[in-house]
């Protein structure tokens, strides 16, 4: 089966378990979940900052320094850029008479073993923290990254957590069960890659969320 055949088939279930995001490489995501300040605002003047790096370990703290000064983030893509290579970039917006300065706060992970982004995820979820998108980013070794963005809002309420599970196969056939499964779980779909990862080649990551069972 050709990978174009694979992502469209797995978008399209993804779409059928939960209208949600959906991201390939090259595709476009908005975040699943979550009240969007400057998508809700009608016609209010708005601001925007877009953040642009090779590093992901630089990217997170643009993010909140950013996010200090009222931003909140709407969207991020790796990817190729004309003079800067291979960069993460991420656009972040804010109504122009915002007063809720830091009220967001953002955690990046990226790994190119998706058994981290596991445990990375849920330690993240444990703290509160709400998945906002997923992109895979091409470092300067030439390996794959799948790098998530996390927001915690810190006026919400401090039990609120998150259980996540990621699913990594390089079989449709697989993830079709395992979305099922997840799904059967209370899971929700949230988003999607396909990237090169360091043990399992060429894999499709999708990532799911649940409130803990009370």
């Amino acid at each position: 089966m050709s990978s174009n055949r694979t992502v469209a088939l797995l978008v399209g279930l993804a779409m059928l378990i939960s209208p949600t995001a959906v991201r390939g490489q090259d595709g476009e995501v908005n975040s699943p979940g979550l009240s969007n300040d400057c998508a809700d605002a009608e016609s209010d003047p708005r601001d925007f900052r877009l953040l642009a790096t090779k590093k992901t370990s630089t990217m997170e703290q643009e993010l909140n320094q950013t996010a200090n000064a009222g931003y909140r983030l709407q969207d991020v893509m790796g990817g190729e850029t004309a003079f800067g290579g291979s960069e993460v970039v991420a656009v972040m917006c804010k109504l122009r008479d915002a007063e809720d300065l830091g009220r967001y706060q953002y955690k990046l992970l990226a790994t190119n073993k998706t058994s981290t982004m596991q445990q990375e995820l849920q330690a993240a979820g444990n703290a509160g923290f709400e998945y906002r998108g997923q992109t895979v980013f091409e470092t300067a070794f030439g390996n794959q990254e799948v790098v998530v963005i996390l927001e915690r809002d810190r006026e919400a309420n401090l039990n609120d957590t998150y259980e996540y599970k990621l699913l990594a196969t390089k079989k449709t056939s697989t993830m079709q069960k395992e979305l099922r499964g997840a799904g059967d779980a209370g899971y929700e779909f949230v988003g999607l890659t396909v990237a090169s990862t360091l043990f399992g080649g060429e894999e499709v990551v999708a990532i799911m969320r649940r409130r803990p069972p009370e």
